[in-house]
């Protein structure tokens, strides 16, 4: 059987190169694109002809280009909350959140060459900070969700805030020492943080 793409304009089927199937798929043709060619210089089109799809068919995945490179985060975030909920009722609140961004850091073996491409993505392409920061607002309010929920303060007040913006700058601190080192794992690195951050950062921490 002849592989088939999708026609850009009509989304018709029509013979030629396989069409890729699934969405890791588009992901990380994008991902290769976007570290050869720039994000900027990087279309839609461009995307969708590589994965012999329509546009059609990318806008089904994604509501723009800039939400390529936060892949299934919406979905992850889903799993986050059922992560927390699912959490002993007594386990330190700290703990708690070490153990929820733990696991929702993780990445198997084969895709963390394609995630630190993302992350270097993310974090070192000024053209979607404003996109990014959007993101990092829906992560921390699950995160103060959390603590609001075990503290018995509403969501908005101070402590939850300020620990959802604290454990999110210490994810980034992490995954900006991941980029850095190759020879580092990233749940070594974000055990490290958390760590600290649940000891506390006074005077025997940094000297």
């Amino acid at each position: 059987m002849s592989a088939t793409t999708e026609d850009e304009a009509t989304g018709v089927r029509r013979a030629g190169r396989r069409p890729v199937t699934s969405r890791f798929e588009i992901e990380h043709i994008a991902l290769e694109m976007f570290s050869e060619q720039g994000f900027d210089h990087t279309t839609v089109d461009d995307i969708a002809h590589a994965a012999g799809i329509g546009r059609r068919t990318f806008f089904r995945y994604y509501a723009s280009k800039n939400d390529v490179a936060w892949g299934a985060f919406d979905e992850q975030l889903l799993g986050m909350r059922a992560t927390f909920a699912a959490l002993p009722p007594d386990i330190p609140v700290l703990r708690g959140i070490r153990s929820a961004v733990l696991d929702f850091n993780h990445v198997d073996p084969p895709e963390q060459p394609w995630h630190r491409r993302r992350l270097r993505l993310i974090l070192q392409t000024p053209a979607l900070q404003a996109h990014s920061t959007l993101r990092y607002a829906t992560w921390r309010e699950v995160v103060a969700d959390y603590v609001a929920m075990r503290l018995g303060q509403p969501p908005g007040a101070l402590i939850p805030q300020s620990v959802g913006h604290a454990c999110l700058g210490v994810c980034i601190a992490a995954y900006e020492r991941w980029l850095a080192d190759d020879g580092t794992r990233l749940d070594d690195l974000l055990g490290e943080v958390f760590d600290s951050l649940e000891r506390g950062w006074g005077a025997a921490d940094l000297g």
